[in-house]
């Protein structure tokens, strides 16, 4: 359906076209010939522009014209005329088997294909054109909605990390420590200066390996284990052949912050994150229990943030799954091309 919507107006235009075609036939009586001609033709020329259509929707997801230019040209214009051609022969064939007596003639096969390759060539060179500049224009489009997105994002992170209270929080107990345990308390100095230094250095970066953030994820959830103490308990399982993959920074540790916000967090009833790799993807999982009143404005910002920067990376999709007992989400890892 969707794709009869995308392409109403050229539907439209042949259907008046083809229309018109046979209605001058019927007017000028013309011979049976003429008409199982020109079904042929019609028939043909669907067929031809409905295939190199969905040649088009394949190449476009594994050889985007922007990434793979001259080799997506190559494809393109080589199995674009093949199939055309094909469909030349094949439909020739069934009008000579099946709607004429007359047998295949090879000076009509030979000339059908030189003319058909004649024809085909320029157009759908031209077809490639059209293409390149359209995907050309989306991209610049795309590109600048995600450069606004990013500086949203940026902006957000750093307003929520140098939040006042997220700064006496941390502070406060640095404070305490200093009094109780001097050398826990430098220790702590230490990774709360790291996780500052890499929200400050991700933030002029659009991708990270999964390596540089789980990294960071080490010196951010021991803040989190010195804050809360025994009540956020976390568990990493990650392959470590994914490490070398990227993905947009800090994208983790939204999501465990997301966690933190959302659930009911006591020493009877701990929350329990698990970070794990499968199949091209990381998931973070955590035990659902929702506090009974929101906090104001806790919208899913974090998670639409999440998807809108990674929208621009990849086609795959950013999973979202919950259940009584627990809230799934889903990253993909994003392999670069050497």
């Amino acid at each position: 359906m969707a794709f009869f919507r995308k392409n109403l107006i050229q539907i439209i235009i042949s259907v008046v076209l083809v229309g018109g075609a046979f209605l001058v036939l019927y007017l000028t009586n013309a011979s049976r010939e003429l008409y199982l001609t020109a079904g042929w033709i019609t028939t043909t020329l669907l067929l031809i522009w409905a295939s190199n259509k969905l040649l088009t929707r394949k190449l476009d997801k594994r050889l985007p014209w922007l990434k793979y230019g001259n080799k997506r040209f190559y494809w393109q214009l080589g199995l674009g005329i093949l199939l055309s051609l094909l469909i030349i022969n094949i439909s020739y064939l069934v009008l000579k088997f099946g709607l004429t007596q007359d047998p295949p003639d090879e000076i009509q096969i030979i000339s059908m294909n030189v003319i058909g390759l004649l024809v085909l060539l320029p157009l759908i060179s031209i077809n490639f054109g059209i293409q390149f500049l359209s995907n050309w224009k989306n991209a610049q489009l795309k590109a600048e909605e995600f450069q606004k997105e990013t500086i949203k994002a940026e902006l957000a992170t750093l307003k929520h990390h140098l939040d006042p209270h997220f700064l006496f929080n941390n502070l406060n107990i640095l404070s305490s420590l200093i009094t109780l345990d001097p050398d826990l308390s430098q220790t702590y100095l230490e990774k709360f200066a790291e996780v500052y230094r890499n929200i400050l250095q991700s933030s002029k970066e659009e991708l990270i390996t999964l390596n540089q953030e789980l990294r960071f994820i080490t010196s951010y959830l021991y803040l989190l284990d010195i804050r809360f103490e025994d009540t956020i308990q976390t568990f990493i399982d990650v392959d470590s052949k994914e490490h070398l993959k990227y993905l947009p920074p800090l994208t983790l540790q939204m999501l465990i912050e997301n966690a933190i916000k959302h659930n009911t967090i006591t020493e009877v009833r701990p929350l329990k994150i698990y970070i794990s790799s499968q199949n091209g993807f990381i998931s973070v999982k955590n035990n659902y229990q929702p506090k009974k009143v929101e906090a104001r404005n806790s919208g899913k910002t974090g998670l639409t943030n999440i998807k809108k920067r990674y929208s621009y990376f990849t086609d795959k999709e950013v999973q979202v799954f919950s259940n009584p007992d627990n809230f799934i989400v889903k990253v993909p890892l994003i392999e670069m091309e050497g």
